[in-house]
């Protein structure tokens, strides 16, 4: 670790003695493991598309990519856990942009309205990239991927 980074984990120091509390930086395989951890139980990413409220669906999008920002801050930049985050947080923001939330308040997506196909398009197109995504984190940090979500990711 260099200097300048170990700077940014310093927590404290105390005298008069002397002393230093710093916080450790976490591995990026802890940091890609507790991604796949978050993305296992969101439905949005693997769950047939008749059976959402999109309403839902569109805050659950939201809410990965509320995460994926905040796990961006604790990734060094040039790695390719950064690049995958950022690709995965592209495509959450390429969905959230043809989808408007308003158009969906509570609506279930069973009949297929202009609006719905737009929606499963996205959704679709966002998942294809989730799927590519989350299968280079399993295989660059050796994580096993719950079945639900592993379906997403092409062979």
């Amino acid at each position: 670790m260099k200097f300048s980074e170990l700077l940014h984990h310093i927590t404290g120091i105390s005298c008069p003695i002397f002393g230093i509390s710093w916080q450790p930086a976490a591995s990026e395989r802890t940091i890609a493991k507790n991604i796949i951890i978050f993305l296992e139980p969101r439905r949005v990413l693997y769950s047939a598309h008749e059976f959402e409220v999109i309403s839902h669906a569109i805050q659950s999008v939201v809410d990965i990519k509320n995460f994926l920002t905040s796990v961006l801050q604790q990734i060094p930049d040039n790695t390719e856990l950064n690049h995958y985050v950022r690709g995965m947080r592209i495509a959450c923001n390429k969905f959230l942009n043809r989808c408007n939330g308003n158009r969906y308040e509570g609506v279930l997506l069973q009949n297929l309205t202009l609006e719905n196909l737009i929606f499963i398009s996205a959704l679709g197109e966002m998942r294809g990239t989730f799927g590519v995504m989350i299968g280079q984190i399993a295989k660059a940090y050796g994580i096993d991927v719950e079945d639900e979500l592993a379906q997403i990711i092409p062979e």
